[in-house]
């Protein structure tokens, strides 16, 4: 009897042992959670992948999508409120990764759970995985200005050219391309204090009008503006609202834009590298001063870009 008891603990510490390694062949990292591993029953011969997503995110906050597998990834697509992307695979530390920036809008965002689906498919075999993701509603600060009313209501004059950029602008903030370029934090496009955050519910005249869906920063006409990230130009253009723009794509859905330039040293099929100079600052458009405004796109939808310049990917993944 003492030596069946013996050999029944002998064994439960093998079984043990064996578990402890099977997740250490993840490679999990920061942010990773051990209960989404979608096969807790592999063994040696059979892959094994973990799914890592944040459980919730604020309205209009970014958040990163991470797939770590132990054998090669043919594909992974991801899907998120109506949009699908493909990200790019990595190997890193013997681990085979994608990796996405998912997120909302502030402009028509709908708290409550969202769901996130991956399909993942390896030794073509395709397998899906679901996660709910909870959208929190979050209150944004009240900004009321008070300026000239042609800076609040366009002539009628102007109709056809907004909604003719309207449709070039979709196209270009749209753009999912299969090389992902950029990393984080993103590069600061300049060194001025932030004067407008994300998300502000803003008042023209005492009328509500869109909130503001990117962040302005203080940049005296003339100063240097940079590249987020790596990537290449696929929108140059004088708009009505933004004035001279630059639209970058960084890859996997993800685009910087730029706004109000007084002057654009970039051209539409170039490439650029992070950090490098995009155009100096200025207040074309509808401006009432010299300033940076930028937008980042991740799917076509405007997210807060803050986080993307504070926070690394597995923070991100909290």
């Amino acid at each position: 009897m003492i030596l069946r008891r013996i050999s029944l603990i002998f064994l439960f510490l093998i079984c043990l042992m064996s578990a402890s390694t099977a997740f250490a062949q993840f490679g999990l990292q920061e942010g990773d959670d051990i209960t989404l591993s979608t096969d807790a029953n592999a063994t040696d011969a059979q892959p094994q992948l973990v799914f890592a997503a944040p459980d919730s995110v604020a309205v209009g906050e970014p958040f990163a999508v991470r797939i770590t597998s132990t054998k090669p990834l043919n594909e992974v697509v991801i899907y998120w409120q109506g949009k699908e992307v493909m990200p790019a695979i990595s190997v890193w530390n013997d681990k085979h990764v994608a990796l996405a920036l998912l997120g909302t809008d502030v402009l028509n965002a709908e708290p409550g759970k969202q769901e996130l689906v991956v399909t993942a498919s390896i030794d073509n075999v395709r397998k899906t995985y679901k996660k709910n993701v909870v959208v929190a509603d979050k209150k944004f600060p009240r900004q009321d200005l008070t300026l000239p009313k042609k800076m609040v209501t366009p002539p009628k004059e102007v109709y056809d050219r907004i909604a003719r950029e309207s449709k070039v602008i979709a196209e270009a903030r749209d753009t999912i391309s299969p090389e992902r370029m950029w990393k984080l934090p993103f590069q600061r496009p300049v060194d001025g204090d932030v004067t407008s955050v994300y998300g502000l519910r803003r008042y023209l005249n005492k009328q509500p009008k869109n909130p503001h869906r990117g962040m302005d920063f203080r940049a005296p006409k003339g100063t240097v503006i940079k590249s987020v990230a790596d990537g290449k130009v696929v929108l140059v253009g004088e708009h009505y609202y933004a004035g001279n723009s630059v639209y970058i794509d960084h890859g996997n859905g993800v685009v910087s834009m730029y706004f109000h330039l007084s002057k654009v040293s970039v051209k539409e099929g170039e490439t650029v590298e992070r950090g490098q100079l995009v155009g100096l600052s200025g207040s074309t458009g509808r401006a009432t001063g010299a300033h940076l405004h930028l937008s980042v796109a991740v799917l076509g939808k405007l997210v807060d870009p803050a986080p993307l310049f504070a926070k690394n990917v597995d923070q991100l993944l909290k």
